[in-house]
């Protein structure tokens, strides 16, 4: 009991307590690379280039505490637009908005992708809504868009397209094919849309065009995956009928508890602290995320993209070669004891877990056999499970948090994003830019491009990928599954042999 009490790092004002008595300490002295973090998270929210390819600062920690901004122009443009989203949802929710039938809105379909998403869902999964049922296009896949579609009652439907610059392709995708939709049952898209974007992208020049019910400002130095605390985030959320104040708090609250220097009580330097020593600094072992709770079954999702998107990079800040990064997965417990907890207790020792315990069950009052709620089995099994992976020389952390709200929701959001800056600073890279990302949507427009020239390629007389690969000069096997594609969309013809290089394609008309 002795090594477990001192173990823990305690934040008493927010119940919410850090376990590291799962794993081992630190084999190699970091203070010089801990002073350095400090230093450059302190520079980042005063306002310092922290994007040096985009030359752009980097303010989400601002978005929760406004006093911090480094201009009183960055503080306007963080008040101003969270006044007015406030106001607006709750115009809608007393129905001084309402729907063009003159009917109050009863839900909302946000239209995003990536951090644009991830965040307003982890936040609808996990909170209670008292206000408008939220549901979510984030995906550019068309059985998906018509699923979700199918199932809003239209005419009182609430869209929010989210999109930096208007013109991410799965963002615009949905935006138009939920725009089709309202069009085939009568109804104007425009009177039931809002846009959060920049000022000036895409997006912002069609909601003025179109007379958009409403248009709120994304600013430049928010990246998606640390949105939520944003417009992004906050507008979904208050639509919902969160208390958006106390996520701000909790958010806030968090930040002024790990902007300490002292490393014991900082609770997200110790998360980035364990990180690099269970993965030598190179993420050699990945980050197993267990929440045992329902509502926080998306928050390994949530963190797969802070964190995997945020640490993944080729190269340090010197250009040198690193390929760093940090694999995150998880589900949920208990439901992972009956799946690939199996695995983590007796198989590859290449991981450690993050348990997210939370104590309290609003409803556990009756019980499953004499003595016991489902609630216990649920302590049960998290306590069981830790001590298992221990006994197997497999290494953990527990955070705990008294419940789920608002408040705690913050807190944890902010807990992991400050771990991922100082975690980042260690390691010497750069997680506020994502290369890797932007490399993958330029081959798949060259994809996209190449599809273009294949249709146009095609004639009545048919031919291999091969043949139409050489007409056209490009690359065989990216010729081929262009011509696999058009088939299926029934815009070619496709004559299969037991050979794909002898497979024939023709047009169809």
């Amino acid at each position: 009991m002795k090594n477990y009490a001192a173990c823990l790092l305690r934040y008493p004002e927010m119940g919410i307590t850090l376990d590291f008595s799962k794993t081992p300490p630190a084999r190699q002295p970091m203070e010089p690379l801990v002073q350095r973090a400090y230093e450059q998270m302190e520079a980042l929210e005063n306002g310092a280039i922290a994007n040096p390819d985009e030359h752009r600062m980097v303010g989400h920690y601002w978005l929760r505490n406004s006093a911090l901004a480094p201009s009183p122009e960055l503080r306007e443009k963080i008040d101003a637009p969270l006044a007015q989203l406030l106001q607006f949802a709750a115009d809608v929710h007393a129905g001084r908005i309402v729907a063009p039938g003159g009917s109050r809105f009863t839900d909302c379909l946000v239209i995003g992708i990536g951090g644009s998403a991830l965040g307003p869902e982890l936040v609808a999964d996990a909170l209670p809504a008292s206000g408008l049922a939220m549901h979510f296009m984030d995906n550019t896949d068309p059985d998906g868009m018509l699923r979700v579609l199918n199932r809003l009652p239209l005419a009182t439907t609430l869209a929010v397209v989210i999109s930096k610059s208007g013109g991410t392709p799965e963002t615009r995708n949905g935006m138009v094919r939920t725009q089709a939709f309202f069009r085939e049952h009568g109804l104007s898209f425009a009177r039931q849309a809002v846009a959060v974007t920049g000022v000036g992208s895409q997006l912002d020049c069609v909601a003025r065009e179109e007379d958009w019910l409403q248009r709120f400002p994304m600013e430049d130095w928010v990246g998606g995956r640390t949105s939520e605390t944003s417009v992004v985030g906050l507008l979904p959320a208050a639509l919902q009928g969160v208390d958006v104040d106390a996520l701000l708090a909790g958010a806030a609250q968090m930040d002024a508890r790990t902007r300490t220097r002292d490393t014991q009580s900082n609770a997200a330097m110790r998360l980035a602290l364990a990180w690099h020593s269970l993965g030598d600094g190179h993420g050699k072992r990945d980050m197993v995320v267990l929440p045992y709770k329902d509502s926080l079954a998306l928050f390994s999702k949530y963190l797969q993209q802070l964190i995997m998107e945020s640490l993944g990079k080729e190269l340090d800040l010197d250009g040198e070669p690193v390929h760093q990064g940090l694999s995150v997965y998880g589900n949920k417990g208990s439901t992972d004891q009956h799946a690939y907890v199996q695995q983590l207790r007796d198989g590859l020792n290449n991981f450690f877990v993050t348990f997210i315990e939370v104590r309290r069950c609003e409803d556990d009052a009756v019980e499953v056999e004499p003595g016991f709620t489902a609630g216990d089995y649920l302590q049960g099994f998290l306590r069981g499970t830790r001590k298992a992976l221990a006994e197997s020389g497999r290494p953990s952390i527990t955070i705990s948090i008294p419940t789920v709200n608002a408040a705690s929701l913050g807190a944890l959001i902010a807990l992991f994003e400050r771990a991922v800056g100082y975690y980042a600073s260690l390691i010497h890279i750069n997680a506020y830019h994502q290369p890797g990302v932007q490399a993958g949507k330029k081959a798949a427009g060259s994809f996209l491009e190449l599809m273009g020239r294949v249709r146009t390629q095609l004639t009545r007389q048919p031919a291999t990928a091969g043949q139409i690969a050489a007409a056209l000069g490009a690359d065989e096997e990216d010729t081929y599954h262009a011509l696999v594609h058009l088939a299926e969309s029934g815009c070619a013809q496709q004559s299969m042999a037991e050979n794909a290089q002898q497979d024939s394609f023709c047009s169809i008309s």
